[in-house]
């Protein structure tokens, strides 16, 4: 069965942008250090990471701040969308959680638009994924509600070896009491540390 993954790279001091975060700047004003590990310079082992990430990718889910800063000018490409170096011809569907739906879509065609809540964009990614898994690439709002209402089954974050110092911190309403996780996986790289976790079944 697929699983419902959120996966994001985060600084040590937990923030996923930086400060000043907008259309032009994604990830903050220095918030590109958050991913050096999809640039030049990264290991064989970061490149295994997110090119298996990208083949089990049935499909994935982003909100709208993340949606607006992808299709935005300096956002995606023909050439370079999810997946990152990864071959861009046979991308996975992407849906979108938002109130709205916007007006005008620079790259129509890549989403759906889910404006009912999280769930229901869990469920439908998940109709889409078939045996694959649904990759839930952030923000941290909306990760935040995956994990909060026990939609994920697995967390993923590549920290990276940074301190932001402020900018959108991950995990701010992600539960209201403790969550117990379960370690699965950790490699380390000079780029960043990839972190997995299962989240616990609830006790009885």
């Amino acid at each position: 069965m697929s699983k419902v993954v959120t996966d994001i790279s985060m600084s040590l001091d937990g923030y996923v942008t930086a400060v000043g975060a907008d259309l032009q700047h994604g990830l903050g004003v220095g918030g590109e250090l958050l991913h050096r590990l999809v640039e030049d310079g990264n290991t064989e082992a970061d490149r295994q990471i997110l090119a298996a990430t990208f083949a089990d990718s049935g499909s994935v889910i982003m909100g709208r701040n993340t949606f607006d800063v992808v299709d935005g000018p300096d956002g995606w490409s023909d050439e370079m969308g999810y997946g990152a170096t990864e071959d861009p011809t046979n991308p996975p569907p992407i849906f979108v959680v938002t109130h709205t739906e916007p007006g005008c879509v620079r790259l129509a065609g890549r989403f759906t638009f889910v404006t009912d809540d999280v769930a229901s964009a869990v469920r439908e990614a998940r109709a889409a994924a078939g045996d694959r898994d649904v990759f839930v690439m952030g923000g941290a709002g909306v990760i935040d509600q995956c994990i909060a209402e026990g939609l994920a089954d697995e967390v993923r974050i590549h920290l990276s070896p940074v301190l932001l110092g402020g900018g959108t911190r991950l995990f701010a309403n992600a539960a209201s009491g403790p969550t117990p996780l379960q370690i699965e996986r950790v490699v380390d790289t000079p780029t960043a540390t990839h972190l997995t976790y299962r989240l616990a079944p609830p006790e009885p």
